[in-house]
C-alpha cells in the first residue's frame, strides 16, 4: 500500500542518516566539525582571486585635467582622457589563517595594463596622442573577519582591513607631438594615480567580499528539510576558528521533528579532530549527530515495515504463509492452513549506532508481530518476536552524496508473547535470518545506493574521496571542485 511504501522509505532513511550522514559543522561540543586545510584555502584562492580580477578590472578611472606651468610658454592645460584598464593581472596570491582574527589575502606582484589618450593646448596650440600606461609591483594586503550570525546562524564575513601599494608607474606614449609634454607632468599623474589605484583596490576588495563572498556564504544551507517528519540544523554555533594551518567551522549537527521540536536529551561528545592535511576539506561526523536521527523517527512513530508475501519474488519458493510453520510450530498450520502470514517489524527503541576505529555499527533492538491473514484481509495475531540485531555499517560518497550498505552480522531471536502456546524460538533463527538479508536489507540497501545529498555550498563537488572511522565519529576527507 502507499502507506507501507512511505513507512517504508522512512526506514529505509533512518538506516541511510544513521550510516552515514551529511556534512557541515558542530557546536559546544560539535555535532559536526568542517576543516579547511591549507590546501583547500589555496584552492579557494585560487577560484576567489580569479573572480577578484575581474571585478578589478571594470575599476572605472575618471578623466585627468590639470595645467602645469612651463617656461617660456607659461601655463598649458592638458587632460587624460578615455581611460581604460586592459588587463589587471594577480599572479601571486595566498590565502592563510589568521589566529583571532580570521583569514588574510595577500597579493603580490600584481600589474596593471592602461590605456587611453591625452592632449594638452596653450591658447591656439593644441596637441593629442594615446598613451599606454604600466602599474608595477602592486601589493594588497585584506584581513578577512569571519564571524556567526546568532539570528540566522549562518558564518559572516568583512573585509576588517585592507591595505595596498604600487611600486612603479611608467607612462609610454604614441605619438611623439604630445609625448614630451606628458613626461613633463608625469610625476604628478603617477602620484594622482597612486593615490586613486590604492583607495579604489581596496574598496574594491571590501565589494567583493559583501556582494559576492558573504552570498556566497549564504549558500551552505542552514536547516535541510530530510522528509515530513525530520530536518537537520547545519546552524553555526560558534565563529570559525582559525589556527596555524587551518579553518575550523562548527554547527550543531543535529536532527530534529519539522512538528514538534524538542531538545535533544543527549549531547555531543568531545572528538580528537586528527591533524591530517592531505585533503582540502576534511568533516568530523559524530555519532551524535546519527544518533539523532534515531531518536526523531522514532519519537515520530515511523520506523515500521510490513513484511507481506507480495514482497517476495514470485520465482521464489519461499512464501510467507503458514506452511512455513508446518515443521517449526505445527499448532499454526493446524488452526490456520494454508493462509497468508504477515511481519511487523517495528523499533522497541531509538537505533544507536557506534563509531570507533574498527567501523561503525548499528545496534537495533526491534519486534516483530506475526499475524495470519483471513481472507477477509482481517489479522489475527500468532506471536511477538524480539530481535537484537548487530549491523555493520559500509559508509561510501560520490561527489555530492553520501550512500551507504548494511550488512548483518548477527541476530539474537527472542519470543515476547504468544497466542499460539509455547514454541522454541531457535526454530525460527532461519526463516527470521532468511528475512532480514533476502528482504529486508536489499529494501533498505537499494535505497541507500541513491546516496543523500550533502549540504555543500553552490557549484561545489566533492572528490579523492576518504571514510575512516575515528573514536566518536567519521572522519570525511575530500578534495574540492567548483564548477
Amino acid at each position: 500500500t502507499a502507506l507501507e511504501d512511505e513507512d517504508m522509505a522512512r526506514w529505509a532513511a533512518l538506516v541511510m542518516l544513521v550510516a552515514v550522514g551529511t556534512a557541515v559543522v558542530a557546536a559546544i561540543n560539535p555535532g559536526f566539525v568542517a576543516r579547511i586545510t591549507q590546501k583547500g584555502l589555496d584552492y579557494a584562492c585560487q577560484k576567489g582571486v580569479a573572480k577578484l580580477q575581474k571585478e578589478l578590472e571594470k575599476l572605472k578611472i575618471p578623466d585627468i585635467s590639470d595645467g602645469v606651468k612651463l617656461n617660456p610658454f607659461g601655463k598649458v592645460h592638458y587632460s587624460l582622457y578615455s581611460i581604460v584598464i586592459r588587463s589587471f593581472q594577480l599572479p601571486s596570491s595566498r590565502i592563510t589563517p589568521v589566529p583571532n582574527v580570521g583569514l588574510k589575502l595577500s597579493i603580490s606582484d600584481a600589474n596593471i595594463k592602461i590605456s587611453g589618450k591625452a592632449k594638452a593646448r596653450k591658447r591656439f596650440i593644441k596637441i593629442s596622442g594615446n598613451f599606454d600606461l604600466s602599474v608595477q609591483g602592486v601589493s594588497i594586503s585584506a584581513d578577512l573577519k569571519l564571524g556567526s550570525n546568532p539570528n540566522s546562524g549562518r558564518a559572516t564575513v568583512a573585509s576588517s582591513s585592507c591595505r595596498s601599494s604600487i611600486n612603479s608607474v611608467h607612462i609610454k606614449v604614441s605619438g611623439s607631438r604630445v609625448g614630451w609634454l606628458i613626461k613633463l607632468f608625469h610625476k604628478k599623474i603617477e602620484s594622482w594615480l597612486r593615490n586613486f589605484m590604492n583607495k579604489k583596490i581596496c574598496e574594491k576588495v571590501a565589494e567583493a567580499v559583501s556582494s559576492k563572498l558573504q552570498p556566497y556564504f549564504n549558500t551552505l544551507p542552514v536547516n535541510s528539510n530530510i522528509d515530513a517528519v525530520a530536518a537537520i540544523d547545519y546552524s553555526m554555533v560558534a565563529p570559525p576558528i582559525a589556527t596555524a594551518d587551518s579553518l575550523d567551522l562548527q554547527a550543531k549537527g543535529e536532527f530534529f521533528s519539522r512538528t514538534n521540536r524538542i531538545p535533544s536529551p543527549i549531547s555531543p561528545s568531545v572528538a580528537a579532530f586528527p591533524t591530517e592535511h592531505d585533503r582540502m576539506v576534511y568533516l568530523g561526523i559524530s555519532d551524535y549527530f546519527f544518533n539523532t536521527a534515531g531518536l526523531v523517527y522514532q519519537a515520530a512513530g515511523v520506523l515500521k515495515l510490513m513484511l507481506t508475501d507480495e514482497k517476495i519474488s514470485k520465482e521464489s519458493r519461499f512464501r510467507l504463509t503458514t506452511k512455513l510453520f508446518e515443521t517449526l510450530i505445527p499448532q499454526v498450520t493446524r488452526r490456520f492452513p494454508n493462509m497468508k502470514v504477515q511481519f511487523l517489524l517495528s523499533l522497541s527503541s531509538p537505533p544507536h549506532l557506534t563509531v570507533d576505529p574498527s567501523g561503525l555499527t548499528l545496534v537495533p533492538e526491534l519486534e516483530a508481530q506475526t499475524f495470519v491473514v483471513f481472507p477477509n484481509s482481517s489479522l489475527a495475531p500468532l506471536f511477538l518476536l524480539g530481535l537484537s540485531m548487530k549491523i555493520s555499517v559500509a559508509a561510501g560518497a560520490s561527489s555530492d552524496r553520501l550512500t551507504g550498505e548494511l550488512m548483518m552480522n548477527s541476530l539474537r531471536l527472542e519470543l515476547k508473547h504468544s497466542d499460539v502456546g509455547f514454541f522454541s524460538v531457535g526454530s525460527l533463527q532461519t526463516v527470521m535470518n532468511y528475512l532480514i538479508h533476502f528482504l529486508v536489507l536489499p529494501i533498505v540497501n537499494e535505497r541507500l545506493k541513491e546516496g543523500f545529498p550533502l549540504p555543500l555550498p553552490a557549484h561545489i563537488q566533492l572528490s579523492n574521496v576518504v571514510l575512516q572511522p575515528r573514536q566518536g565519529f567519521l572522519l570525511f576527507g575530500a578534495d574540492v571542485q567548483h564548477y
